[in-house]
C-alpha cells in the first residue's frame, strides 16, 4: 500500500501544535521529539486520520518553514465535514483567507487559507450527491 504524508516545518513546533489543536481539530498522534537544542526534531498530528508531520527548522538539514516572501510550493488538501465553520473558526484565530467558502462542482465545497505559520489549506467538503434528472421520454406515438 501506498502513503503520501507530508512533512512541514515550522518556526515555532510549540505554537503550530496547539494553534492545529486549536483551531483545526487536530490531535497529537506521536508526542514531540525533543531534540539537545530544545527545538522540536519531530512530531505528528491528525485531524479526522489525516495525518502530517512536522518540526522546527533545522539549517543543517536544508529544512526551513515557509518565506513568506515567495509563493506556497505545496498546499496542504483536507477533507472536511463542514467547510464553512472551519473556515470561519481558523480566520478568527488569525489565519488569512484566501479564498472563502464556494461550492465548486465537481470538486465539493471548498475553501483555501494560509495558517499563522505559512502553510496555505485547501479545505474541501464533499458536496451531497445528486439523483440524476431523468430525460423526458419522447410520447408514445
Amino acid at each position: 500500500m501506498a502513503e503520501l504524508t507530508p512533512y512541514i516545518c515550522v518556526a515555532d513546533s510549540r505554537a503550530a501544535i496547539e494553534w492545529y489543536r486549536a483551531h483545526l481539530g487536530a490531535e497529537v498522534v506521536v508526542d514531540p521529539i525533543v531534540m539537545d537544542d530544545g527545538h522540536v526534531g519531530h512530531c505528528e498530528l491528525a485531524v479526522d486520520g489525516a495525518r502530517w508531520m512536522m518540526s522546527d527548522a533545522f539549517e543543517s538539514a536544508g529544512v526551513a518553514p515557509p518565506d513568506p516572501g515567495r509563493g506556497n510550493a505545496v498546499t496542504l488538501h483536507l477533507t472536511v465535514s463542514d467547510v464553512d465553520a472551519l473556515c470561519r473558526r481558523v480566520h478568527d484565530a488569525g489565519a488569512t483567507v484566501d479564498r472563502a467558502p464556494e461550492d465548486n462542482p465537481p470538486i465539493g465545497r471548498l475553501a483555501v487559507f494560509h495558517d499563522p505559520f505559512g502553510h496555505r489549506w485547501f479545505l474541501n467538503q464533499p458536496l451531497p450527491e445528486h439523483e440524476p434528472v431523468p430525460e423526458s421520454l419522447p410520447e408514445p406515438d
